[in-house]
């Protein structure tokens, strides 16, 4: 890839030329080139995080490879520094002027990036980095399996030797963790049993039975050259590391849960914490990229809840379900048809996993009409691991390393198999893959000519939003013709609403995780299961669930404005084109795209 050839070039230059331009340009605090500044600032972070260089997968193809034996620097004070180092980039980035147009896009999106990470600087607490869904406990052996590569010896001792460095990791965790505790900020008590429950069983895993030692020995296993005598060696040493030095280090941590567990308890917001409520009002504006209050998020999700079921028990009506009796008591009836779900058996669970590969393949070869620009990379659909399946979400994307070698991932949960209806099947493969997720994220990462940041930069709404959107782009192009499809489809669409009414409720109106549970349960037709994982989510994540709704009615919003203005000149593939060509943006941002886009159809 190109963008990986240059960042390579950059790199060599400044080592092999150490004292000409190319080295300027790295080591200057304001380099002369505008795109260099962005690429670089992006690339000091990127070479300073040892498991984003493995998950990226860039170096390696240069034949740099030191990084696999290391993990990121979890303390305070890393994350201290990296504050001031956003700091010291903004004051270099607003010093640029004359910039050309789309270097002033790149400068837009940058300056907002930047504003929004310093603005939340005093809200850098208000969370809680070790959840039921993600953090070092569970993020570690899920990083160790799917990122780090054993192509060789010298990758199975850097493999052994991220064994031995995670106790440092977890003990600079639990550092960041006192640090909230000391300001009166701790996880609700459903979390900390959640986390303990998940790491007790973890530890009392048999070393080699743990998922660690499995991913090495299937790792080793797919090394044909490796003998077997060097094989069981690296095996019988991470058999070892686990109980020396990976069980230790997450009893650190659940002697910290332990001992804090008396001072939590069952309150679930964010207005419960000091200056909550504006912590919850900053995520809002960097989750949807926009200025809508709490209220308004509610009652946009209210309304859009009553027009979703009004359309969803017109459909069932038409199939010859009674909906008399309302939208849970329908959608009841439609959960308890054995005919939607597979056999809850290992066979049942693989049919799942082949099924939607079935269902992927089909949309791609059928996007002609819609699309000109297709990803490169692969997509692969994976279950998510099993010691983490049961809080984990109904399932995500996992970006393709930059270099090729390892394809995007949809990874879907199958612990419940009541939670993987048929009819919302092909919704869920639409979002997560193609034309969602695998599209938006795959696309924006093979970009040419973009700053890196363009490629990269995190914005939920857009990101989000456009995988929502996807749902419907395939329901209007023709993949649902099965009406239950289409039910599943506003499903879907229906869950996206009824997050903005208890995200919102949670953390804004004091609502308890017991009554999201309940509204979530009685206006979606969802899993019970599904449903208490998703209002777990929501209070450890506040403010992220309510862009996927906000950036999805964006989106349709533009292609309406777009349609109207344009006319016959109106083409689905150029708008697609120039949502997609310039990576994750903010909504603001994309608003001004699309009518560069508009103006210059008109004019041509």
């Amino acid at each position: 890839m190109k963008v990986l050839k240059w960042i390579g070039g950059l790199i060599l230059a400044v080592i092999v030329f150490g004292g000409g331009i190319a080295a300027h340009e790295w080591y200057a605090e304001k380099p002369w080139s505008f795109r260099v500044f962005l690429d670089r600032e992006v690339l000091k972070v990127v070479l300073d995080s040892p498991e984003g260089l493995s998950s990226l997968g860039f170096l390696e193809s240069m034949g740099i490879k030191g990084h696999n034996a290391k993990l990121d620097d979890a303390s305070p004070e890393k994350t201290d520094a990296l504050m001031a180092k956003m700091h010291d980039v903004h004051k270099v980035l607003v010093s640029y002027d004359n910039l050309d147009k789309d270097q002033q896009l790149s400068y837009d999106i940058a300056l907002y990036l930047l504003d929004s990470v310093i603005e939340g600087e005093k809200f850098r607490y208000h969370d809680y980095p070790v959840n039921q869904l993600f953090g070092v406990q569970n993020g570690y052996p899920s990083f160790m399996q799917a990122q780090h590569q054993v192509n060789d010896e010298q990758d199975a001792d850097y493999y052994l030797s991220r064994l031995s460095a995670v106790g440092t990791k977890f003990e600079q965790v639990v550092q960041g963790l006192e640090r909230r505790t000391e300001r009166g900020i701790l996880p609700p008590t459903f979390v900390i049993d959640r986390v303990l429950t998940e790491m007790t069983d973890f530890v009392n895993t048999p070393a080699n039975e743990n998922i660690l030692y499995q991913s090495f020995e299937t790792k080793l296993d797919a090394i044909e050259a490796l003998p077997e005598a060097t094989k069981a060696d690296f095996l019988a040493q991470a058999e070892a590391r686990i109980k020396a030095d990976v069980y230790p280090a997450y009893e650190l941590l659940i002697n910290y849960f332990e001992k804090v567990k008396p001072q939590s308890n069952s309150d679930d917001g964010l207005w419960r914490l000091p200056n909550g409520l504006d912590a919850y009002n900053h995520a809002l504006a960097f989750f949807t990229t926009t200025d809508y209050t709490a209220e308004q998020l509610h009652q946009l999700g209210l309304s859009e809840v009553d027009r979703i079921q009004a359309d969803m028990l017109a459909i069932l009506s038409e199939q010859g379900i009674d909906t008399s009796n309302g939208f849970t008591a329908a959608m009841e009836v439609l959960s308890e048809r054995s005919e939607f779900y597979y056999e809850d058996s290992d066979e049942g669970r693989a049919q799942i996993l082949a099924d939607y590969q079935i269902i992927l393949d089909e949309i791609n070869e059928g996007l002609d009409d819609a699309f000109r620009i297709r990803p490169k990379a692969g997509l692969e659909v994976v279950r998510i691991p099993e010691f983490k399946e049961k809080t984990a979400p109904g399932a995500y994307y996992q970006q393709p390393s930059m270099d090729g070698s390892r394809p995007g991932r949809f990874f879907a949960n199958l612990y419940d198999i009541k939670a993987t209806p048929k009819y919302g099947m092909r919704t869920l493969a639409y979002h997560e893959g193609i034309p969602g997720h695998h599209f938006q994220i795959a696309i924006a990462m093979e970009l040419e000519g973009l700053p890196f940041i363009r490629k990269m930069a995190p914005f939920t709404a857009y990101i989000e939003g456009w995988a929502l959107y996807s749902e419907q782009l395939a329901y209007e192009l023709g993949f649902q013709t099965n009406p239950y499809d289409n039910v599943g489809r506003l499903t879907a669409e229906l869950f996206r609403a009824v997050r903005l009414v208890v995200d919102t409720g949670i953390h804004a109106k004091r609502w308890t995780r017991e009554e999201a549970i309940a509204y979530m349960l009685a206006n979606t037709g969802m899993a019970e299961s599904d449903v208490v994982s998703e209002i777990e989510r929501y209070i450890v994540m506040p403010g992220q669930a309510t862009s996927y709704k906000v950036g999805m009615i964006k989106i349709l919003e533009l292609r309406e404005k777009a349609k109207s203005q344009l006319g016959d000149k109106f083409d689905l593939r150029d708008f697609h084109d120039a949502v997609l060509k310039n990576g994750a943006v903010p909504l603001s941002v994309l608003e001004q795209i699309i009518d560069d886009y508009i103006q210059q159809t008109l004019a041509s």
